[in-house]
């Protein structure tokens, strides 16, 4: 009997000294015990408190550059960089090599490997011939966006997006979008049977 008294004994003065020596370390907040479940005030980690601190500097510095309009707005920041991409652009036109393609309109090989490109790239909108599926018929003398060689190679190069032909302009090498203008020049006013009605101003 005396023994279970001491090892009760023992077993609350471990139970006890284990409560106290975690208290040691945890904090307790006075009045926050609920259903036997305690509330400590632990300081929070480190590395926390830095990512709060750095979200708060932050805030206040966007907050001073946007609201305050001391630097450039996100709107403006889109604008230069456009203008930036624009005169990159231009530079590289400018110092683009110069080519005349009415020099080459009689050239049958670039015609040939230009009908090989029209065939992968623009067939599926303006037939296999040219004749016009969802795009214009090209093979008739009706053209909405002029039928002169360079006119051509622009309408392929920038496309008409309110058409719906995008820009091969960056898709297709600079010497396919020369040889398909060509190719689609040397089709003009061939009236291949079956062709689409005729679109625009008829042209020589």
């Amino acid at each position: 009997m005396s023994d279970n008294i001491n090892e009760n004994t023992n077993n609350n003065s471990k139970t006890d000294h284990g409560v106290a020596g975690k208290q040691e370390f945890d904090q307790l907040i006075a009045g926050h015990d609920y259903d036997g479940i305690q509330e400590f005030d632990n300081p929070l980690p480190m590395w926390w408190l830095w990512t709060f601190l750095g979200a708060i500097i932050f805030s206040f510095i966007y907050y001073i550059h946007y609201e305050l309009k001391i630097g450039p707005t996100s709107d403006q920041e889109l604008a230069a960089e456009m203008q930036a991409i624009e005169k990159i652009k231009s530079m590289a036109e400018s110092n683009a090599p110069k080519v005349d393609l009415n020099t080459m309109i009689k050239d049958e090989g670039k015609i040939a490997e230009g009908k090989l490109v029209f065939g992968a790239k623009c067939a599926a909108c303006h037939g296999d011939k040219g004749q016009g599926l969802v795009g214009p018929n090209l093979t008739d003398k009706a053209w909405l966006h002029g039928s002169t060689i360079e006119s051509i190679y622009k309408t392929i190069a920038k496309g008409v997006l309110e058409k719906g032909m995008p820009p091969w302009e960056g898709v297709l090498k600079d010497t396919e979008l020369q040889n398909v203008a060509l190719f689609v020049h040397s089709i003009k006013g061939t009236n291949v049977t079956g062709g689409k009605a005729a679109e625009g101003v008829e042209s020589p």
